[in-house]
């Protein structure tokens, strides 16, 4: 293999190339080798047709295989992750995962519950091997990250004097969280479950089966992280932050009327948008002047704010040293290569 050739595999080890230039002859329902653990076409697929049940518009072969690339690449990453969590004995134990799994259960009946699965194309045993994946994760970065974060009260008033105007409000501001559903088919999904709508009539469903959770006591930050598709808002619990009053004429005098009658902690309807369907929760409502650092809310505001800058910095230096540590075989990416090679 001349150098050159060596060179553009190397460019491609953001996919997830082997490392190295030389060659394997993986078996042929191998995707991908993580530390010699194979993912295999068959899990690739069943994760595909999880994510993208029924596409709206038939996408061409390109575009499926863009699709295939960043599905497995997801995977690639979990596996690590897993193994990972395995290594440093943070695996989740069966109380936590049957725990978990009588709670995604709770608020269906039997029939319901197998009609979600059957929906999700899973059985019980796929989502307890999900879950346990999600909680033995959960528990890495908790150990490795989370835990390791400590924010001072020095930095605390370090940064508030760095942003003192921004405490100052001009005007009264509402604090917001939301669960957003689309009914738009999109790959680049950002919360805990991968879950999206892929048409209208799942997104009314998605919705409706959120509100009625929610009516029912489930945790509204949980439920937006696992479900909401709100990729800048799902990771923060569905947290908007703060909203001027005035902002809210820009996107409706009803949704303004709407949200003004609301007390803080109450949860709204399912509101139809341009960007999709939406439940709204109000957090709490500021009046207008300067806060003081004596403030409560001031100081854990931006105690949050830095822990989770902080914890978004490590985590994502955290992603690529694990990677970094991986022997990782993407025989699925190689095939694209080696056969755009011979044409």
């Amino acid at each position: 293999m001349t150098f050159d050739r060596c060179a553009s595999y190397a460019l491609l080890l953001s996919l997830g190339f082997s490392h190295g230039c030389i060659k394997r002859t993986p078996s042929p329902d191998v995707a991908a080798s993580i530390n010699g653990r194979p993912i295999t076409y068959t899990d690739l697929n069943k994760q595909i047709s999880v994510q993208f049940p029924q596409p709206a518009d038939k996408p061409s072969e390109d575009q499926l295989m863009i699709q295939k690339l960043e599905v497995l690449r997801t995977m690639i990453d979990q596996e690590i992750m897993m193994q990972r969590a395995e290594k440093l004995g943070l695996l989740a134990v069966d109380t936590d995962v049957d725990a978990k799994f009588a709670e995604y259960k709770a608020p269906y009946t039997q029939e319901e519950f197998q009609k979600k699965l059957t929906a999700q194309k899973m059985t019980g045993d796929d989502l307890k091997t999900r879950i346990r994946r999600d909680l033995s994760i959960e528990k890495l970065i908790t150990k490795e990250i989370s835990s390791q974060i400590s924010i001072s009260d020095k930095d605390v008033t370090d940064s508030y004097n760095a942003n003192k105007a921004s405490f100052n409000l001009p005007e009264p501001q509402i604090h917001l969280a939301t669960i957003l559903v689309s009914p738009a088919p999109d790959s680049n999904v950002r919360n805990l479950k991968n879950d999206k709508a892929q048409n209208e009539e799942q997104a009314r469903k998605k919705i409706q089966d959120l509100a009625d959770r929610i009516r029912k006591g489930e945790d509204f930050s949980m439920l937006a992280q696992n479900y909401s598709e709100d990729a800048s808002s799902a990771p923060n619990g569905g947290d908007l932050g703060f909203t001027p009053i005035s902002a809210l004429d820009k996107a409706s005098v009803e949704l303004r009327k709407l949200l003004t009658q609301m007390s803080p902690g109450q949860v709204s309807g399912i509101i139809n948008t341009p960007e999709g369907f939406r439940i709204l929760k109000v957090i709490s409502k500021e009046p207008s002047g300067q806060r003081d650092l004596k403030d409560p809310k001031v100081q854990q505001t931006i105690r949050q704010t830095l822990v989770d800058r902080k914890d978004q910095l490590r985590r994502q230096a955290y992603y690529e040293m694990v990677r970094n540590e991986a022997k990782v075989e993407n025989f699925f990416a190689n095939s694209i290569v080696d056969s755009g090679a011979k044409k």
